[in-house]
């Protein structure tokens, strides 16, 4: 089934007579589009796919199953959606209230006065959590790409490398491969490691230096978010019990995972373990997060989350631990939840890896 197909059915499962994707990760789950503005307007079975001329010849290649239109100046979106509303006899239009802004939504409002603007929260982000066969496929990629990045930067890793060089490597090594950069590459090192999204800087790296890596590729849309931690030359104890015990964490929650567990269930697991050690405390954001065509994706592992693990998600495990004015590491792997339990998507050594100085 089409993830069109499960969106067609998903709106009429809400009784909604119509409804307008318009944010552009789920425009592009609906519709295969890869550019940055573009809309999918459908009710019952129709469906159309909406954009401006930058993109006439590309939406012609990339989008499937639907007719394409483009408008030009000096029409403006509004006005071109508008027309589209009302060449289909819509009088009832869903939204997704949880992206579009009210500046937009009193635009709507005002230039659609015959039609009935009506909130439709989170019906896509649920359908997106379960991913196709194809979508698993191109998140294999991605994350196989992840792993061959940290075999190649690890050369790197020595006293006297900016983490800013490091970063830089880690984005040539994805664009000469052909993929884009699924965020900003995280790269710190010594005492700010313990900042779980500092942004990479001047500073060199020093023996005894924790260098925590998080970094992902986007292949054909879909991206990998992996995270590995190292030493510099020397690890001490404490760097040894605080490494040991994240991944003890990270790896008995990998173990426990299955469809049907409680989301939450996984989080307060990693806080138990990482409480042996006192480190609990250290430990401040959810467990995992869902991944697919952005890297944070639909779906948390948090203590506040809802979400039900289920067959064909994916989702990121990645415990953390942060100490102030010491350091901090963060090991993060991609998880498929399969029919038996789970398959680990990213492949890199997990085992404390002490690089020579």
């Amino acid at each position: 089934m089409s993830n069109l197909t499960r969106l067609q059915e998903a709106v009429a499962a809400r009784n909604l007579e119509a409804f307008l994707v318009s944010e552009i990760a789920n425009v592009r789950w609906a519709s295969g589009f890869s550019g940055s503005a573009g809309w999918v307007l459908l009710k019952g079975t129709e469906a159309v796919f909406l954009t401006d001329s930058r993109y006439t010849i590309q939406a012609g290649e990339e989008v499937h199953g639907m007719p394409v239109f483009t408008f030009a100046n000096p029409v403006t979106s509004v006005q071109f959606l508008k027309e589209h509303v009302e060449k289909m006899g819509i009088g009832k239009l869903g939204f997704e209230s949880e992206s579009v802004t009210y500046a937009t939504f009193e635009d709507w409002a005002k230039a659609w006065s015959s039609v009935e603007l009506v909130p439709a929260k989170n019906l896509v982000s649920p359908l997106r959590m379960v991913k196709s066969a194809e979508e698993v496929e191109g998140i294999r990629r991605a994350c196989k790409l992840a792993d061959a990045c940290f075999q190649h930067v690890c050369r790197m890793i020595q006293p006297g490398v900016s983490e800013y060089d490091i970063a830089l490597d880690i984005e040539f090594f994805f664009r000469r491969q052909g993929a884009q950069l699924a965020f900003e590459p995280i790269v710190v090192s010594g005492e700010r490691s313990a900042r779980p999204h500092g942004h990479a800087s001047e500073k060199k790296l020093a023996v005894g230096d924790f260098v925590t890596l998080d970094f992902g590729a986007q292949v054909d849309g879909l991206c990998s978010d992996m995270t590995r931690t190292v030493v510099v030359g020397e690890a001490s104890d404490r760097h040894r019990e605080v490494y040991t015990q994240v991944l003890k964490a990270e790896t008995s929650c990998i173990e426990m995972m299955k469809a049907g567990l409680e989301a939450k269930a996984v989080d307060a697991h990693a806080r138990a373990v990482l409480d042996e050690k006192g480190l609990a405390q250290y430990f401040g954001h959810g467990l995992g997060h869902g991944l697919g065509r952005v890297v944070h994706d639909s779906g948390r592992m948090s203590p506040t989350s809802d979400d039900i693990l289920a067959q064909g998600q994916v989702w990121t495990v990645e415990p953390g631990v942060y100490i102030e004015g010491f350091g901090g590491v963060r090991i993060e792997d991609d998880v498929l939840v399969t029919e038996t339990g789970v398959e680990v998507l990213t492949h890199s050594p997990k085992e404390l890896l002490v690089l020579p100085a």
